[in-house]
């Protein structure tokens, strides 16, 4: 194990001043345990817990992968890929996963990263093809265990440890318990680090919105009006409806911006950029939204339609009032209709101030760059571009994510027009690159 001043390092990298109890517990047992089940419910942690271990125990001489990760989801993919590379380990890392393209993976796995984070399928192509070694990996890691055997991943992940000639250490991570293992896993009397009794209920208001079938557009309007702009997520229950929330809505002149599984991956990507980045206040979503993203400023959750599960719904609440901040839950409900089983209504009636607010529009809009880190281009070129070749102030940028070939920047809304035909003829970092609004 390494020395506790690069632990310091970590945490300094990522801007904590100390771990908490379950990232405590966790690196305090997996210094001897060979199978590891962390159980915590969502927004504790739980992805810093499990890779702070698995960096202290990568080879730095080594030059083959070591560590798999395995995400039911893309977006959990890439947000535990963000995790890593905001720990500054010098340890190369690549997330694989459907929806873009497999020839850019395999030229990338060509010189083996350190740690590879994938979904099962994507994982399970790459074998196939041959393009993928995965005989020298020693960590083995399955986040939101629970999730994969309920999405019916069991025989992609059997298929996978299979390939694991050198497995020392198996993690396992879930927000629920399990009894029982498949036997595959060789998962033996693990240590256990359980949280779930000591996580806090999150801090949620919940509020009883009435509305009739006649008025819900309308009142969905009236309600995200009220917010002012606070960051806010709309659930529906199937993509159609999501475009339909998003068009009645910019019929009204209120602008959100639509996720779903129908999107190709690119455009999800793009979506969730702009939301996080503040050009857009509202992400209208299916419950493919309710897992996966780590927002922490999403102050309100609005069910425009309810889950057919308690699950759903649970994890749809959990966007919000994360790491230990506050948070409201409304539910659109029609007397004229039946409630879930499962839901309790609350007493609280949810009542629109007397003025209402006209939409507020965002203060940042979202640039697109058409290159990446394929191209050595990283977020303090596009900083000094924009500084340097835009004349923006540093308060006039906002969050910058860099991609394998393209790039995005927030910049202030008011600025925007002078700034694209400021740059329109510079280079950046000696390359001349498409710059203009993201779609």
């Amino acid at each position: 194990m390494r020395s506790k001043q690069q632990v310091s390092s970590i945490l300094s990298n990522i801007g904590f001043l100390e771990l908490n109890a379950l990232q405590q517990e966790t690196l305090s047992k997996s210094e001897s345990a060979r199978n590891l089940m962390i159980l915590s419910q969502t927004g504790t942690g739980k992805t810093l817990a499990f890779l702070l271990p698995l960096f202290l125990k990568l080879n730095s001489s080594s030059k083959e992968i070591q560590a798999l990760i395995v995400a039911p989801s893309r977006e959990l993919a890439i947000q535990i890929e963000g995790v890593f590379r905001s720990m500054k380990t010098n340890f190369k890392v690549l997330t694989c996963y459907g929806g873009h393209s497999i020839a850019v993976e395999k030229k990338s796995l060509k010189e083996a990263p350190a740690v590879l984070i994938g979904t099962p399928g994507r994982i399970c192509d790459h074998i196939a093809r041959n393009t993928l070694d995965l005989s020298h990996v020693t960590q083995f890691v399955v986040d939101e265990y629970d999730k994969s055997l309920e999405f019916g991943f069991e025989d992609q992940i059997k298929f996978i440890y299979q390939q694991l000639g050198g497995m020392v250490f198996t993690t396992l991570v879930s927000a629920t318990e399990h009894k029982e293992f498949p036997d595959y896993l060789s998962f033996r009397n693990p240590e256990i680090v359980n949280h779930l009794a000591n996580s806090e209920d999150p801090a949620i208001t919940f509020w009883n919105y009435p509305v009739r079938n006649s008025n819900k557009f309308e009142k969905l309007f009236e309600l995200l009006c009220s917010f002012s702009g606070e960051l806010t997520i709309v659930f529906c229950n199937f993509r159609e409806a999501t475009e339909s929330v998003h068009n009645q809505l910019l019929d009204k002149g209120y602008d959100s911006i639509i996720y779903h599984g129908g999107m190709e991956q690119d455009e999800r990507e793009r979506a969730l950029i702009q939301f996080r980045n503040g050009s857009f206040h509202t992400l209208i979503c299916t419950d493919l939204g309710s897992r996966g993203l780590d927002i922490p400023e999403i102050q309100h959750v609005v069910h425009f339609q309810f889950p057919h599960s308690e699950e759903a719904f649970i994890h749809r609440n959990g966007r919000t009032a994360r790491m230990k901040s506050n948070g409201s839950s409304y539910l659109l409900l029609n007397k004229d209709e039946n409630t879930p089983d499962y839901l309790e209504v609350p007493r609280s009636a949810f009542n629109l101030p007397t003025n209402l607010p006209h939409p507020v529009e965002s203060p940042f809009v979202t640039l697109y760059f058409s290159g990446g880190k394929k191209d050595k281009i990283n977020k303090i070129d596009i900083v000094g571009f924009l500084g340097q070749k835009g004349n923006l102030l540093k308060e006039e940028i906002g969050l910058i994510t860099v991609l394998d070939f393209s790039a995005y920047a927030a910049v202030k809304r008011d600025k925007v027009k002078s700034l694209l035909a400021t740059i329109r003829h510079e280079k950046v970092k000696g390359k001349k690159l498409k710059i203009e609004l993201s779609k």
